[in-house]
């Protein structure tokens, strides 16, 4: 459990100035970035899984469509997962650091 949390622990010390404000910016567009990452990654291993399904000649692909389709589902999951868990960290951050400048 340790590894999940690797790097959410960091609390800022000051304000918040531009060029922090940006780089946190440039985070949640990254961290959007890679959450249609893997949605796309998911939808072509539904895909492959789906044709997979359609070849009539090889019956023993349906294991490996079935295969495909439960990466498909976990690689979705895990995407969402990881967006969530760093767009509460960011917003949380922010949130401290506007806290801190209201509090001066």
């Amino acid at each position: 459990m340790k590894l999940l949390r690797f790097g959410r622990d960091f609390k800022p010390d000051q304000e918040v100035i531009l060029r922090d404000y940006l780089a946190i910016e440039r985070t949640r567009l990254a961290n959007e970035r890679t959450l249609l990452s893997y949605i796309r990654s998911s939808l072509y291993l539904m895909l492959g899984g789906i044709a997979f399904f359609q070849l009539k000649n090889f019956p023993d692909f349906k294991y490996l469509a079935v295969l495909s389709l439960v990466f498909s589902a976990i690689f979705f999951i895990i995407g969402i997962y990881r967006f969530t868990v760093l767009k509460k960290s960011l917003k949380r951050l922010y949130y401290n650091s506007e806290s801190k400048q209201q509090k001066k």
